[in-house]
């Protein structure tokens, strides 16, 4: 005798388990219901979960297992990536159970939802900032607690991608020819990232694009601007002593001095022939 197909028999188990879960919706009967939930949340059926606790959400509130429920309800939402639901939901619970024992983990969970909507680096990093903000507080708010070094992770994570992207604006300024706009984002890069890895090619990068910027200067301009390269490049050197990229600069600064004397020459020049 021929076995049936396995999409047959997956069809046929699919039909049976819908057909049960239609007569759990069907069902009056609140309490079985919601042992059906927690059923279906505790095999990671968060999708059919979701639904009975949505349906239940009205009918026990402000009963002894609505905190249990309304937890269950949030993580729903987060298993099933919906970030936005779980922040809102997240969110809720606290206010609604201020005092909870879980506080401290819905709080942080709470964080997590910003950082879980941080979209890619190319567009708006608001909810990168707002999981920056939402971190720090809860450290400051639990300082003891065992998430902190998590907390303290994303934090950092979040921040570099905050800095890949102001690395990205400048770096595009620099190559569209931009080179003041192009200083001044490199700038910024140091002052907002003080501590990050790449300082140096940063501040590389001011010294570079400011030289550029005194390149295409009109005359009258040059000497001033040749003598900000100069400048940016002792900075450099107090800053960086030891960074790879000290002899490129200083070729940089080099160049930059010797357009400054030739320029004094031809005013020294232009001013004695009048």
């Amino acid at each position: 005798m021929k076995r049936p197909p396995v999409f047959l028999v997956s069809l046929v188990f699919l039909l049976a388990c819908n057909s049960k879960f239609t007569k759990i919706l069907k069902s009056t009967d609140s309490d079985y219901k919601l042992k059906m939930a927690d059923q279906y949340y505790d095999a990671k059926n968060y999708n059919k979960a979701q639904q009975l606790f949505v349906e239940l959400f009205p009918v026990f509130k402000g009963s002894d297992k609505f905190e249990d429920l309304y937890y269950k309800y949030a993580y729903c939402s987060y298993y099933l990536k919906n970030y936005l639901d779980a922040e809102n939901l997240f969110n809720g619970y606290l206010g609604v159970f201020p005092n909870s024992s879980r506080a401290e983990e819905i709080a942080y969970m709470h964080a997590l939802t910003f950082y879980k909507q941080s979209p890619k680096v190319e567009l708006d990093q608001t909810n990168t900032l707002k999981a920056i903000g939402m971190m720090q507080t809860f450290i400051n708010n639990y300082p003891n607690s065992s998430r902190v070094k998590e907390a303290q992770t994303i934090i950092d994570e979040a921040r570099r991608k905050l800095e890949d992207k102001d690395y990205r604006s400048a770096k595009l300024y620099y190559d569209i020819g931009q080179y003041q706009a192009a200083g001044i984002y490199f700038t910024n890069l140091l002052n907002n990232y003080p501590d990050s890895h790449s300082g140096d090619e940063y501040m590389f990068m001011v010294i570079k694009s400011y030289y550029e910027f005194a390149k295409l200067s009109i005359p009258d301009k040059q000497e001033e601007r040749y003598q900000k390269v100069v400048s940016e490049y002792f900075d450099f050197v107090d800053r960086f002593p030891e960074s790879k990229l000290l002899k490129e600069a200083e070729d940089f600064k080099n160049i930059s001095e010797n357009h400054i004397k030739q320029l004094k020459n031809e005013q020294i020049t232009s001013s004695t022939n009048s």
